[in-house]
């Protein structure tokens, strides 16, 4: 009997055979609009090079595309951003729309914009929290490319626990004074603007004394100094500011509320980490499982049981990011903001893309130790291996992560804090 209940409730939730049809048509009318227009815009034989399966043509006109120009142009598309509105540079697409045009943009393999802490984390926070000066100002250049922009949260004594941070904001008339230090800010070094989340009164309790603002990086007083990680580059950066005037205008959310805003930010942070590249089949990090399981058939090291067995869990587990991510997704066709749902696969992806570099460089073999400079698979390979290390670090670390679904997801009480209602001030450092 209850099985029977259930099957009637299941059907009956059920869209008709016809809303099924028009929402079917819908889709399918949007995938054409967006093909017609990749076809317009992108390099000549560029789609039908992608339908043919013709790979290497594909890249070799990747490379030919002026990268910066062909960002401008998607996002002036709006399909860059699909679901915001119009008037500030988006499509003005419901989140299930949005999804079509993704699809489609996926599977002709458009570049996108790499200004992804701009797009993913700082678009979302202006749309909920921004004034409508700031929403015009900033948004379209974010969304087209022009304009990059960069985090700066954590501090050197306030790294999971930004709310201690201690960067100053100190009023003064129509602008803010601030005098502090950043790290870890990612693309601060090529970044147009920041957000920045400071300390305006000392005197309250540490999540309540914030205030977040949006920062010129080229404003006087701001020093960015590049951090080199092992991969050889510096994608990291500190951030020092001397005396450096902020407008207040500039300033998102009341003063006192950017713990609030700051966690808009963060929730959409985890979003955007743990959704880009999955929402395919392909997985984040040095590429597709299908490509590593490819190169193992071709090397003989399919042929080894236990790597094999590795290879096969992998690919399960890059099933379970995608159906995990749709679910988040689902809840973002409601209307619904970024919640702590997106800690789950921010956590489970960071610690999967690290088991899958290991495993990608026993694969590799020999070639992981030591490989000709022609050899651009192999060092494109390791230097996954060695950016993945950060993957439980950036964005927030593991061990926060599960703090947050056992406190926000499962219900679990809190761990004691003592310092809750502690003026900041009075904290030890």
């Amino acid at each position: 009997m209850r099985s029977t209940t259930i099957l009637i409730m299941v059907m009956t939730e059920q869209p008709s055979d016809s809303s099924m049809d028009s929402i079917a048509a819908m889709d399918s009318g949007l995938a054409t609009r967006v093909t017609e227009w990749l076809k317009e815009n992108l390099p000549a034989g560029w789609v039908e090079a992608v339908d043919a399966g013709d790979t290497e043509k594909v890249n070799l006109m990747r490379l030919a595309l002026p990268y910066e120009e062909w960002c401008e142009k998607l996002g002036k598309a709006g399909w860059a951003t699909a679901t915001w509105p119009v008037e500030y540079g988006g499509a003005g697409l419901e989140p299930a729309q949005a999804k079509v045009v993704n699809e489609v943009l996926n599977r002709y393999k458009v570049p996108r914009s790499f200004n992804v802490l701009g797009i993913g984390m700082a678009g979302p926070t202006l749309l909920q929290w921004g004034t409508e000066e700031q929403k015009k100002r900033f948004l379209p250049p974010m969304a087209q490319h022009r304009e990059i922009w960069c985090q700066m949260f954590s501090e050197p004594g306030a790294g999971s626990d930004v709310a201690s941070l201690a960067t100053r904001a100190m009023r003064d008339g129509d602008e803010w004074v601030v005098n502090g230090q950043k790290v870890w800010t990612t693309l601060g070094h090529i970044a147009h603007y920041g957000m920045l989340v400071a300390r305006t009164d000392p005197d309250l309790p540490k999540h309540k004394g914030l205030s977040y603002f949006l920062l010129d990086m080229h404003a006087p007083g701001v020093e960015v100094r590049p951090l080199v990680q092992m991969t050889g580059e510096a994608e990291f950066n500190e951030v020092f500011f001397n005396d450096v005037r902020i407008p207040d205008s500039m300033r998102v959310g009341a003063v006192g509320e950017g713990w609030a805003v700051a966690t808009t930010t963060l929730m959409n942070e985890r979003v955007a980490l743990s959704g880009a590249g999955s929402e395919g089949m392909a997985n984040v990090g040095g590429g597709p499982v299908d490509a590593l399981v490819a190169l193992a058939v071709k090397n003989g090291a399919w042929g080894e049981p236990v790597l094999r067995n590795k290879l096969v869990q992998l690919v399960i587990e890059g099933r379970i990011v995608k159906i995990t991510n749709l679910r988040a997704a689902a809840r973002r066709k409601q209307g619904k903001p970024a919640g702590p749902e997106g800690s789950i696969t921010k956590l489970f992806q960071a610690e999967y893309n690290q088991r899958l570099q290991s495993v990608a460089m026993e694969v590799l073999g020999c070639r992981a130790m030591a490989w000709d400079e022609t050899d651009l698979e192999a060092a494109s390979m390791v230097r996954g291996f060695l950016r993945s290390r950060a993957n439980t670090i950036e964005g927030g670390t593991s061990e926060i992560m599960r703090n947050i679904l056992g406190e926000r997801v499962l219900g679990l009480p809190k761990e004691p804090s003592v310092d809750k209602d502690v003026p900041w001030s009075e904290l030890r450092r």
